[in-house]
């Protein structure tokens, strides 16, 4: 029998039973449904996520600290590890960074400054490493010798939006707990927003230059140092090849964007695949449900069969007959399922945005504020060819064992079936 008449007998057969086709076809478009809205979804967060990272930190920019990020477990890095660093093969660019975590600054009518970390820089080098970040949004940064100045963040500036604390041009009383200390600085430039996350988010720092910070705590020693690398993909040797200047490589700890965010990728990856498999469950249960449906159905046709394979249909034949059925099964419901998730999927990603709000701040006393986070489905073909074939297959395995149970029907027991 030819493949078209076998197509159009299933169709046939499944438009008479138009009720329990549909039933049938329900739990397809449901197990479809749910792995194309997963699936999408997952990739829209990984998405998302690994932009925000992409925007908290530069991909070619190592963060090297002494000790460990938890805790400082050795001295402060010296001028000599400083230019030893700076000699490493695939080192474009080295900024080191001395923090005053126990500095405050006073305006001019003795008003604090919100500035949770004072860093000295040298400015020339600062500029060339975060060209994207370290922008003025007004006045212009520090030259070489201009050693009684300051650059503030945005958020530094501000009770709130319209209400400045602090102009270029200003003078700032800087005082360091436990030093002797009270510095007069001329504010040279403001920077502009930044509102990302990490640690190139300096809305709430403050930068003098590093000769000035020098001199007044009498030791050349660095907190913090940037390593601008020539070839991102590279990153991972280059930290490999910093720690081989020291001596106790255990000693320094370094942050590699790039390698960090591979690994959140990854992670992000077999979320994505674990809740697609638990989507996939309610297909398998759909398959099920196909093999009973179609086992019945076998029951019912038993004297249809039989008279087939009296005028001479083969057992092959009966058996692609009702496979077509369950083929035809999935493939329409595998359609409509796509269809389904797709709309699904950004129903989800509506209500799921709308419950990530960003945290609110009353004063700029408080941590930076956390952007709204935005789910966006994002589509793959990849997942959506996978989910459609897998609905195929499971509708055939499942629908295997009752068309082999119709093809090896005896025609004469068939017949006298009741």
């Amino acid at each position: 029998m030819k493949f078209s008449k076998i197509l159009s007998i299933a169709w046939e057969s499944l438009t008479q039973r138009k009720l329990r086709t549909s039933l049938t076809t329900l739990g397809v478009v449901i197990g479809i449904t749910a792995i194309i809205s997963l699936a999408s979804l997952g990739e829209g967060f990984r998405l998302e996520i690994k932009e925000r990272m992409q925007q908290g930190f530069e991909l070619d920019v190592l963060i090297v600290i002494p000790g460990s990020f938890a805790a400082a477990l050795r001295e402060p890095f010296t001028s000599p590890e400083v230019n030893n660093i700076r000699n490493v093969t695939g080192v474009k660019l080295v900024a080191p960074l001395i923090t005053l975590p126990q500095a405050d600054l006073y305006n001019e009518t003795n008003e604090k400054v919100n500035a949770l970390t004072v860093a000295a820089v040298n400015f020339s080098e600062i500029t060339q490493m975060l060209s994207e970040r370290f922008v003025p949004m007004e006045g212009k940064i520090p030259g070489p010798e201009e050693n009684d100045t300051i650059v503030l963040g945005y958020k530094t500036c501000f009770w709130n939006e319209t209400t400045p604390l602090v102009r270029v041009g200003d003078n700032i009383t800087m005082q360091i707990e436990g030093y002797s200390i009270n510095k007069t600085l001329r504010v040279a430039a403001i920077l502009g927003k930044s509102g990302t996350s990490g640690i190139t988010n300096f809305d709430y720092w403050a930068f003098i230059p590093a000769d000035t910070a020098t001199q007044l705590m009498r030791r050349e020693v660095y907190n913090i140092i940037l390593v601008k690398v020539s070839d991102p993909e590279q990153s991972e040797h280059v930290a490999n090849a910093i720690e081989d200047v020291f001596e106790n490589p255990y000693s320094i700890s370094i942050l590699v964007p790039i390698a960090f965010m591979r690994q959140v990728d990854r992670i992000l990856n077999l979320v994505q695949i674990f809740l697609v498999a638990i989507a996939s469950i309610s297909l398998l249960v759909a398959g099920i449900g196909i093999m009973n449906i179609m086992t019945v159905s076998v029951m019912e046709r038993t004297r249809e069969i039989g008279i087939l394979k009296a005028i001479g249909a083969k057992s092959r034949t009966v058996l692609a007959m009702f496979l077509t059925e369950a083929v035809l099964v999935g493939i329409v419901g595998g359609l409509i399922g796509i269809i389904t998730g797709y709309g699904l999927s950004y129903a989800l990603a509506y209500v799921l945005s709308s419950f990530i709000q960003p945290q609110q701040q009353d004063t700029v006393f408080q941590a930076p504020e956390t952007q709204r986070m935005t789910l966006n489905p994002v589509f793959s073909p990849e997942w959506t060819i996978i989910a459609f074939v897998f609905a195929i297959i499971v509708c055939i395995i499942f629908g295997l064992y009752p068309a082999r149970k119709a093809a090896k029907l005896d025609p004469v027991e068939a017949l006298r079936y009741e």
